[in-house]
């Protein structure tokens, strides 16, 4: 798993292969764990309950951890999203970003950008 962000902006962009994303849900479903990995700006994901409501994502700088906490209710959408990302199987990303009114991120919110784990654009023809 790699973690990138854009200082500017404060998105975090999570690189992932499908089992990753896999572990990353069953984590966020949990509401707990502990992600480690060695490639990107950031070095982990914590995953924690709280009271909500909603999912709240922030970076934890001095520990260069990407925090995800958030209510039971919140927590299982993001899990949704995140296991529909892995199975998605003609590449792409997903943006989650809040918005006043969101169902389920809460507001200050960090931006994600999620990667399908086959990278790129979709290969969806248009008609």
């Amino acid at each position: 798993m790699e973690l990138s962000g854009d200082p500017k902006s404060g998105e975090v962009e999570v690189g992932a292969t499908a089992e990753e994303l896999a572990a990353l849900a069953d984590a966020v479903v949990a509401g707990e764990g502990h992600l480690t990995f060695s490639a990107g700006v950031l070095a982990a994901i914590e995953v924690a309950a709280t009271d909500g409501p909603g999912v709240l994502v922030s970076v934890d700088g001095e520990r260069r951890v990407l925090v995800i906490g958030g209510d039971a209710a919140g927590r299982q959408v993001l899990a949704e999203v995140l296991r529909d990302i892995a199975s998605t199987t003609d590449g792409g990303h997903t943006h989650l970003d809040h918005w006043p009114g969101h169902p389920w991120l809460a507001e200050g919110s960090l931006p994600l950008v999620v990667d399908n784990p086959l990278g790129g654009m979709p290969q969806r023809q248009l008609r």
